[in-house]
């Protein structure tokens, strides 16, 4: 698709000649590169609770931040008034991170190479209101009736439209339309008068609002909710020590996202802080592993057409058959480590400057059949979803709750179990990885990465994967 120049005027009120004299006044105190980022977001909200709408809202906000690079530094600044002389100013504040002679330059600004992962004609967002109510009414329907001891439900439905503009000094033009939308509910389950469990189920991506009437509906998440909640009320306390963990399909990447993904993010290995760094061509894993982000898988909630700083984003293999092969890295730190951009750049809105950042991470299928690997173990721990959980860079430790997990006895999935915490080292863990299922399954769209205060949307994925030695932290 080619976007003409009428387009750029009649949402951001600009023409090509503004932007190369925005570039031009970001480098006239020197530097090395400069980029524009301009954002038009519009969003809205719809949450029901006790079976009443209790909010419903709808947002637009607009800007441009304004970034210049010179050597390791890099200035920025931004702006929520697109006015000329509002973005001259954000430039020049930019600029003052440069010093040296001025790099004022004729800009020739072309449109950069792109995909074509969400042709969405219609973005939720542009439906009318009272289809999307509609959806949290039946999530709430549907988890109530599912099971008598379901006694509460909360359902939220979410979506955006971010049109976006970046324009580089090194000529780069892209614009882009990314479409969102996401639909979550949380139950709760409570029988002769003992505690409540929580069931939580979600999904959503970069789709039409089609998507939540034909594939995957409302009652189909109210269920999966429902369901997990019931579920978790015949649990029984998790175990506690050193023992095998598998990891069932899905979701559950989350832990390889967290205790290995940003691991692999360039700005923590150019400083040196990461487990990770300067172990490229190093066996990091069992050979079984191979760990993929991939930015260009259509429809998914991680994926863009190009990252924010106006690359195409790519599938990067990070690690292979258990080898570490790179870093996902954005402009800085490819310079800086004298690396091609892997269309990693990622920010929150244009207020915030881009870093590294993963899109769809996950571990590809291997050849086991799952129910070889539940088999295969005498007594362990089946982990099927994930909670909140804690990692740290440096070390790789890591600390995730187990919201929904079963013991394995005698190679069979047992009872459920509650307060299940997975503690360990990210980089260790995947040395312990000794089976991997044929069954790879990403998840349902639901994933938000926070880092350095900034969160982003992304995907996670895994087969059932079997680790022969983790510690669980349980109350048995």
């Amino acid at each position: 698709m080619r976007f003409s120049e009428s387009v750029f005027a009649a949402r951001f009120n600009i023409t090509k000649q503004d932007l190369e004299a925005y570039l031009a006044e970001a480098l006239s105190q020197g530097g090395d590169y400069a980029d524009l980022y301009f954002e038009y977001l519009l969003t809205s909200s719809i949450s029901i609770d006790e079976s009443i709408v209790k909010s419903a809202a709808q947002g637009v906000s607009m800007g441009v931040g304004v970034r210049v690079i010179a050597g390791e530094r890099t200035g920025y600044a931004y702006s929520d008034d697109l006015s000329p002389e509002k973005v001259r100013k954000a430039a020049r504040v930019a600029a003052c991170i440069a010093a040296g002679p001025g790099k004022v330059e004729k800009f020739d600004l072309n449109e950069g190479a792109r995909h074509n992962l969400y042709p969405v004609l219609t973005a939720p967002t542009e439906t009318a209101f009272a289809e999307r109510v509609d959806l949290v009414k039946r999530a709430d329907r549907a988890a109530r009736a599912y099971d008598p001891r379901i006694f509460q439900v909360q359902a939220v439905y979410a979506d955006n439209l971010r049109q976006v503009l970046v324009a580089t000094s090194d000529g780069v033009l892209s614009l882009d339309r990314q479409p969102l939308a996401r639909l979550s509910i949380s139950a709760l389950a409570r029988q002769n008068g003992g505690p409540p469990q929580r069931g939580h189920a979600g999904g959503g991506g970069r789709v039409e609002l089609d998507y939540f009437l034909k594939e995957k509906t409302p009652e189909h998440f109210a269920a999966e909710a429902a369901r997990e909640a019931v579920v978790m009320l015949d649990a029984v306390d998790a175990p506690a020590g050193e023992m095998t963990v598998v990891l069932g399909p899905g979701w559950p990447g989350i832990l390889l996202h967290e205790a290995v993904g940003h691991g692999l993010e360039a700005d923590f290995n150019r400083k040196g802080v990461s487990a990770f760094s300067g172990r490229v061509g190093q066996k990091v894993a069992s050979e079984l592993c191979t760990v993929v982000d991939d930015g260009t898988i259509a429809g998914r909630r991680g994926s863009l057409n190009v990252d924010d700083e106006g690359n195409p984003t790519r599938r990067n293999v990070l690690i292979e058959n258990g080898v570490l092969r790179g870093y996902l890295q954005d402009r800085l730190s490819s310079a800086l480590m004298r690396s091609d951009s892997t269309g990693s750049g990622r920010r929150e809105s244009y207020a915030h400057i881009p870093m590294p950042r993963m899109t769809n991470t996950f571990m590809l299928a291997g050849e086991s059949a799952p129910e070889d690997i539940i088999r295969s173990v005498p007594k362990g721990l089946y982990c099927v979803n994930f909670g909140g959980g804690q990692v740290d860079i440096t070390s790789g430790n890591f600390v995730f709750s187990a919201s929904e997990s079963y013991l394995i006895e005698d190679g069979r999935i047992t009872r459920p179990v509650r307060n299940a915490t997975l503690i360990g080292n990210g980089p260790e863990a995947l040395k312990y990885v000794s089976m991997v299922g044929n069954d790879l399954r990403l998840d349902e769209g639901i994933g938000v990465c926070g880092k350095e205060g900034q969160s982003v949307q992304v995907g996670v994925g895994i087969p059932t994967i079997k680790v022969d030695r983790m510690t669980v932290g349980g109350t048995a």
